[in-house]
Order: C-alpha cells, then structure tokens, then sequence
C-alpha cells in the first residue's frame, strides 16, 4: 500500500476529531447558557442529579445520570484513548524510537509545567494542593476542532504534532488518575479486577479474534474497578491494552484487526455523543455573582494560568530546547511562530481538566471555581492561538 493510503487514513481521523471538536464546544456553551438562564438553571441541576439506581458502588450511593456519564460513559471515552495510544505505539507515529522523542519531551514537560504554575499560585493553601493536576491535560478534540477552524493557515504537521503530544499527554493524564486520585482500595474489589485482567491476558495470547469476549469481561472490569476505589475509567485503558491489534505499516488499518475495528466503531459514538454530553454535564457552571475579583482566587487563577501559561512555556520551551541541543528536531517545514501558535492552543484542557477537578474536589463551590478557570483558561489559550496561527499563516502566504 502507498503513503497515499497512510495520509488519507490521517486526513480522516483530524477530519473526525475537528469535526467533534466543534460539537462539543457547541455543547459546552450550551451548557453554560442553560446553567445561567433562570427557567432552566434549576432543571439542569435537577435532571444531572436525578437518581437512577442502583447502588453499583456503596461509596457512590445510588447512580445518578451525572454518574452514570462521568464513571460509565467516559469509562468507553478512556476505551478509545487507550485503544488510540496502544495503535500509535504498535502500528503507528510512535511506533520508532526517534519519532516517539519529541512528543514525549515536550508532553512531559507540557503536563510539568502547568502543574508548577498552578501550585505557584494557589499551593500556599493546603486544600487547593489536589489540583495541581487539573492544568495538567490537553484536549484533544477540542484543540484540533480550533486547528480545524483555521483551514488551511495550519500545516497538516502542525496538526500532526498537537495530535501526537496531545496522545502522549493522555497516558500521562491516565497515570495520575489512577496513581493521584485513589484514596482508599477494597481489597476484594480488587481482585475481582485482577481476575478480569487475568481472563482478557488469556484470551489474547490465545489469539482470540473476537471482541465480544473482550468487550463482556471489559464490562466485569468495569465494576470491580469501580467498587474497588480506583476511578472506573481506568479500566477502559487496561481493556484496550489488552485487545489483539494486526499491524498494518504503511497503509490503513487491517480490516481484520480487532483494536482497529473496535477503534473505528467507537469513535463517532466517542466524538459526537459521549465527550459532548460530558461537556454538557460538566461545563454548565452559573455565573451568577461573578466578578473581576473571581478570577482573582487562587484556585480558579492557577487552573486558568497553569493552561494558559504553563502549556505553552512547557510545550513551546521543550521543542525549542530539544531542537537546539540536537536531542530531537521540530518538524520540517514548520515555522517557529506556528509552533508557538500550537503550544498555545495546547493550553484548551477542556475535558481532562474538568474529569480531573471533579476528582480533585468533592465541594461543589470549589468544582464551580474549577469550571471558571478551564472555561477562562482554555478560552484564552484558544483565542491566543488562533489569532498567532492566523498571523503567522498570512505571513506564509506572502
């Protein structure tokens, strides 16, 4: 197969994540406006704290529909991340030494240094400490939905990294959930998850094809890691890890392959239903009372910060670094400005930042300040960077 069939199978997918990207910054503003408009606030509160039942876990009490979207629906959304992260080592942009360099450079010191601006400004305070890592995470679709909006004033490279880093940050996002957010473990939860981990490790090194089996101990998983105490979403990215892939280099994915067919089918319920109702649930903070002073508290001031200038002082400050000590070499054909332009684009945390604050913080006023400073943070970042993309695509275009 050409390179012909490789690019086109990454045209598809930027074509598929800008395209998410957009419906779920149209549901995020929904969200805010129903949240702030007086004959829906009270309803939307009401209808994400509607009680459905059962009690699956005894330290969550009963499922509510805000539960059942941010432990079962986004557990499937981690489904997907793992699914895309085992494929780019595997089959893939990450799948060589040399090309894994740059993107795990500059995520690490992306997730790094937002971290540090954010306990800077809001760590004096002991409680606001567990939201160190709420800057920590790019947005994936989002940021490529604002790529996607410029056309053609970003080089499909440019687009190719952010994606690529924005990957990387994602295993680092997955590591802290499960290391940073798990405060208490139920022994036999847990081995009940293990058990499942055991099955699914057999049946792939018996090179067992199908995904049902995958799919219905995946599901076991599920519930023992969401009884166990560990975030249930952890259990969609050992799932993965453990699905059977086909390699497929230099051409699309093997039609055959289980990881890339499940991949495939997961991928539009992914974008354009389960990140956006997330979004929904999640991004609908009431600006009421809101002031200039607001944006002034420690905590919404770090998680705004941390994105807005840790991202791009993190992501920007590595590739400039690597590439000046010879250790990796920023892509060809891209210009310096553009690349600044994408770290700070870098800086949309959107959904990770909001899924990691809801861990961090059980108070809903300090989620509310939470949301203030992702929404003030992620919208600069993007502002920023489009209007540095765009300058720097007219001058190109000279």
């Amino acid at each position: 197969m050409t390179r012909r069939g490789q690019h086109s199978a990454l045209r598809d997918f930027l074509h598929s994540e800008a395209a998410g990207g957009i419906v779920l910054i149209a549901a995020a503003l929904i969200a805010i406006i129903v949240a702030n408009w007086p004959a829906t606030a009270h309803g939307y509160e009401a209808l994400l704290h509607l009680r459905t039942g059962p009690i699956l876990a005894p330290a969550l009490g009963p499922m509510t529909l805000h539960l059942w979207i941010n432990d079962g629906l986004m557990a499937l959304f981690f489904l997907l991340v793992g699914l895309e992260i085992k494929r780019e080592f595997v089959d893939s942009r990450l799948a060589s030494a040399d090309r894994r360099r740059l993107p795990f450079i500059a995520a690490a010191a992306g997730m790094a240094a937002p971290a540090l601006v954010f306990l800077a400004v809001a760590g004096a305070e002991p409680a606001l400490q567990p939201g160190w890592a709420i800057p920590a995470a790019t947005d994936i679709a989002f940021a490529i939905g604002v790529l996607a909006l410029l056309g053609s004033r970003v080089p499909p490279a440019l687009k190719l990294l952010l994606t690529t880093v924005a990957i990387v940050d994602d295993m680092g996002a997955v590591a802290i959930i499960a290391i940073a957010y798990t405060e208490s473990i139920r022994v036999a939860a847990l081995a009940g998850a293990a058990l499942a981990v055991v099955v699914l490790y057999v049946l792939n090194r018996r090179g067992v094809m199908r995904l049902w089996p995958y799919l219905l101990t995946g599901a076991a998983l599920w519930l023992f890691v969401l009884q166990s105490g560990v975030h249930a979403t952890i259990a969609g990215v050992v799932t993965a890890a453990l699905i059977p892939i086909r390699p497929s280099p230099g051409a699309p994915d093997d039609a055959h392959s289980p990881l890339h067919r499940l991949e495939h089918a997961l991928h539009p319920w992914v974008a354009f239903a389960i990140v956006p109702l997330f979004g929904f649930a999640n991004a609908g903070v009431s600006l009421a009372g809101t002031s200039l002073a607001t944006f002034a508290e420690p905590l919404v001031l770090g998680v705004a910060l941390g994105l807005f200038l840790g991202k791009q002082a993190g992501i920007f400050g590595a590739i400039w670094g690597a590439d000046r000590l010879g250790i990796a070499r920023r892509p060809e054909g891209v210009a310096w400005g553009q690349l600044y332009g994408m770290a700070l684009v870098a800086g949309i945390g959107f959904t990770m930042s909001l899924f990691i604050g809801g861990l961090a913080f059980a108070d809903p006023a300090r989620l509310e300040q939470v949301k203030l400073g992702v929404l003030a943070g992620s919208i600069a970042s993007a502002l920023a960077g489009a209007a540095v993309l765009i300058a720097c695509g007219r001058r190109h275009a000279r």
